[in-house]
């Protein structure tokens, strides 16, 4: 055993440790310390004198496993067991368990398994329990419905130590072909032939090769599907494989469905399958065939997606009456929503019905969003705008921030362990509610971590809206570095309103975020790029780690901002090209010029991008409100124009909380 980590877990064992007071105003003081001594263990530096220092901090179970971690097979199952003693109920034990699980696996020590386990969400895990059980040889009923429960998820390739539990449920025949079948069907909705192939090896072997077969189709439709059982399920592979093709070349596809419709005896549902891809990946690029193929699916076939397709093919052809009707055919509840409520009321004003146009806009404009913004425009009526800002006793407050486990996840986002701190926030989540939950996100606010009020607030966890909560905007548009923000949108000539708008879009307002494109800090500037605009405006380059600094990567991404306004001239084409690049943007520019902004930005064929510019947008028109109080009209903001008349905000009956998040 590593002599430092066996002198470290002996020393906590035996209690010699000098008491640490806890107290608020002392995390900030010993931050230090535990940011050394979490370095230390991460080496396997970490000695006993140095932990002694810091041994009742809240995060100091981190540590601990910071250290452990680093070779989880010099950790015997004694320490194991008192280290999930000792922090039982917390997320740290939590995170040791699975390390701890995995490595006791990786070794075969089934015995050091079983005496931790829990039940996991991990299939991996849960492959390695069934694996313990096996040693231990409790092969009941209940193993076998573990293991085969497994199997049946099983859709897309499992972990390598799944593989001796399927060959033990196949030794003892219960893995029929009935259950190879179902992975096999699972397997191909996801298009995982590989899988495929691998659960048809246990079938006879006429049923193998059509299982092969299908696969083989799927990875490339061939002729030898019209010879195929006429059948349910080869009809079923069929269309996914032809569905499979449309995505790479619709035109392939659209040429082959007819024979194998006709052969194998495929019904509607099973062509519109295919016909829906083949629509869809043609509108994505709005290809000459768009509208032909559009109206080929069957409306059975249409969903949300597909019905706004529709809508933006029309668009994009300026064609208003067939984008009225295509609007006039989503489902109700697609409908009612601000975006589409408001392109029904552009294109009544296209097609000359003023009043309806009036009274849908008047709908749309009910709603803090994007289109519920450029709606109140069309109608020159104030932005419909209600916060809610609850007021909280003090004890409730302190009761909330003082939660052992959001204390922990603060002092770990302090420390900049991401990741770390999430589990904790998740396990003090789990106790709260709604009330507490939010006092909570307040709390990660005043501690620098904006993002809570995003991902905590405005759904259950289920997913159901929580329509009171969009309404918390000090908490969901927070404002911090706002002096920089003001001084460079001055040097640069920017509404200060739209660079807050593209930090709270792009980090949340972290300093330290980090794309998986290497993005880096507040404005998610490239290191090729801050060195670029750097040179360009004379100011000295520190390297791509000086975009960590808060002022450094305003100045640099406002900078760049004016340059893609002085580019494109128009400030949602600039927000687009920040969002894209310069070479989608020239083709969208190319594609449809002159086009009206609003249905320009709805016909952008990257949704990714598409949403963005509503997104920073709608919040520039929040943020113009919290630094100002009222706001540039959103027609004109959208233009580059500064010198317009101010809007004013009103909550009116029927006002609602802005959804673009």
């Amino acid at each position: 055993m590593n002599r430092r980590l066996s002198s470290l877990v002996i020393a906590v064992a035996a209690g010699i440790f000098a008491p640490f007071c806890g107290h608020a105003q002392n995390l900030d003081a010993q931050r230090p310390q535990v940011a050394a001594a979490l370095e230390a263990a991460s080496r396997g530096q970490l000695d006993a004198s140095q932990a002694a220092a810091i041994r009742n901090h809240p995060v100091y179970g981190w540590v601990e496993l910071a250290s452990m971690q680093r070779d989880m097979d010099a950790v015997s199952n004694a320490q194991a067991q008192d280290f999930l003693r000792r922090y039982q109920g917390q997320a740290v034990a939590d995170s040791f368990r699975s390390l701890w699980l995995a490595a006791s696996a990786r070794r075969e020590d089934w015995s050091a398994f079983s005496a931790a386990w829990q039940p996991s969400d991990s299939i991996a895990l849960r492959c390695a329990d069934l694996s313990a059980r096996q040693a231990n040889g409790k092969l009941d009923q209940q193993w076998t419905r573990d293991a085969q429960a497994i199997w049946r998820e099983g859709s897309k390739s499992l972990p390598d130590g799944c593989d001796p539990v399927f060959a033990q449920l196949a030794t003892q025949g219960d893995l029929s072909p009935q259950l190879r079948w179902q992975r096999i069907d699972a397997a191909a909705a996801e298009q995982q032939t590989g899988v495929m192939r691998a659960a048809a090896r246990g079938l006879p072997a006429n049923e193998a090769a059509q299982a092969t077969a299908y696969a083989a189709f799927i990875d490339s439709p061939n002729a030898s599907a019209l010879s195929w059982p006429k059948d349910q399920r080869s009809r079923e592979m069929a269309a996914i494989g032809l569905a499979k093709l449309a995505r790479k070349d619709p035109d392939s596809a659209e040429r082959q469905l007819p024979q194998f419709a006709q052969a194998l005896g495929m019904d509607q549902a099973q062509q519109g399958q295919v016909l829906y891809q083949i629509a869809l990946w043609t509108v994505a690029s709005y290809l000459p065939d768009s509208a032909r193929r559009l109206n080929n699916v069957p409306e059975a076939s249409y969903d949300e997606r597909l019905h706004e397709w529709r809508v933006r093919e029309a668009l994009s052809r300026g064609d208003w009456k067939a984008a009225q009707v295509a609007l006039r055919k989503m489902p109700k509840s697609q409908r009612e929503d601000s975006r589409w409520r408001y392109f029904e009321a552009r294109m009544a004003e296209k097609n000359g019905d003023a009043a309806e146009a009036k009274r849908l806009f008047a709908e749309a404009a009910k709603s803090a969003t994007f289109h519920g913004f450029l709606a109140a425009d069309k109608l020159s009526q104030p932005y419909a705008l209600c916060p809610w800002q609850p007021r909280d006793s003090a004890a409730a407050q302190k009761a909330v921030a003082s939660e052992p486990a959001l204390v922990r996840a603060m002092e770990l986002w302090k420390l900049e362990k991401p990741g770390w701190a999430v589990a904790e926030w998740k396990d003090a989540m789990s106790r709260f509610n709604d009330d507490q939950r939010r006092m909570a996100v307040e709390v990660a606010q005043d501690n620098g971590w904006f993002d809570r009020a995003v991902f905590a607030l405005g759904k259950t966890p289920q997913g159901e809206p929580r329509p009171q909560e969009l309404r918390l905007y000090h908490l969901r548009f927070p404002l911090h570095h706002d002096a920089t923000i003001r001084r460079e949108a001055a040097r640069n000539a920017l509404d200060p309103a739209w660079v807050a708008a593209e930090i709270r879009a792009e980090s949340i307002f972290n300093p330290k975020a980090r794309s998986p494109a290497n993005a880096m800090g507040l404005m998610q500037v490239l290191p090729t790029t801050g060195a670029a605009t750097a040179s360009k405006i004379g100011m000295p380059w520190g390297g791509a780690a000086s975009l960590y600094d808060a002022d450094t990567n305003i100045r640099i991404g406002s900078a760049y901002l004016r340059q893609m306004e002085d580019k494109y001239g128009m400030t949602y084409v600039a927000i687009a090209a920040y969002n894209a690049g310069p070479a989608p943007t020239a083709r969208w520019q190319s594609q449809r010029p002159g086009f009206d902004p609003d249905i320009w930005i709805e016909t952008v064929s990257y949704k990714e991008t598409r949403e963005y510019i509503a997104r920073v947008l709608a919040f520039s028109v929040l943020y113009d409100w919290r630094l100002n109080g009222d706001a540039l009209p959103l027609s004109q903001r959208m233009l580059g124009r500064m010198d317009g008349k101010r809007k004013a905000f009103t909550c009116s009956e029927g006002s609602g909380g802005g959804s673009d998040t």
